[in-house]
């Protein structure tokens, strides 16, 4: 039934036109999540933590109880940090959800991010689908005022962060698979391009982008 559930939210999904409408809102949306943590008082560890971040994963919604497997809710960008030039490279399109097609979240919605801080998480999360905590190692960031980087669990390959109902903290997201969402990053670069081609290769670049990539230099460090 899973299954058959999933395949029904796949024959629902945007046209290539609404797919680059929906890309493009999903990248500012990413930015203004990325902002909001960065200004909040609480997230003293994760603006420590992205000064040493390889790679950094937004998603500025996942709805609680939704099936969300290819559903905007449960969606989101991944820009990597180059670690020769310094600068950052993205963004490359996912989802985020439960194999089981039932991850469940605290809150009815929530923004949720990644910081990959380890060479092993984000090629894990380069790959087409990763499972959270199975695949590579998660750990929950530090929270509040006056936490930092010593706090967190600095062997983790990837550590989250969150806000739910207007209040940060920490989730499990132990089990949760990333997947790639081939049709936004095929409509937002106009062809037809992996993670890989986005992000190491980089043999596409979308200007649009500018502003997500700018607000992660200025926390992170690095070039544009």
């Amino acid at each position: 039934m899973a299954v058959l559930f999933g395949a029904s939210l796949l024959v629902t999904q945007p046209a290539f036109g609404d797919d680059n409408v929906q890309a493009r809102q999903l990248v500012e949306k990413a930015r203004m999540t990325l902002e909001s943590f960065a200004g909040a008082s609480e997230m003293e560890g994760f603006r420590s933590l992205m000064k040493d971040a390889r790679g950094i994963f937004v998603s500025p919604q996942i709805l609680r109880g939704a099936f969300i497997i290819g559903a905007s809710g449960g969606s989101g960008v991944l820009l990597v940090r180059d670690r020769h030039k310094g600068d950052w490279t993205g963004p490359a399109f996912y989802t985020i959800g439960e194999a089981s097609f039932g991850f469940q979240i605290g809150g009815d919605a929530s923004e949720v991010i990644l910081l990959a801080m380890t060479e092993r998480g984000v090629t894990a999360l380069l790959s087409s689908s990763v499972k959270l905590g199975a695949d590579v190692g998660i750990a929950v960031g530090p929270v509040g005022a006056g936490a930092d980087a010593s706090t967190a669990n600095l062997s983790a390959d990837i550590i989250s962060f969150s806000r739910s109902k207007g209040l940060y903290g920490g989730i499990s997201l132990e089990g949760a698979v990333v997947a790639v969402r081939e049709g936004l990053n095929k409509a937002y670069y106009g062809k037809n391009v992996n993670p890989s081609d986005i992000l190491i290769a980089r043999s596409v670049r979308n200007d649009h982008s500018a502003g997500l990539r700018s607000m992660i230099t200025k926390m992170a460090g690095g070039r544009n």
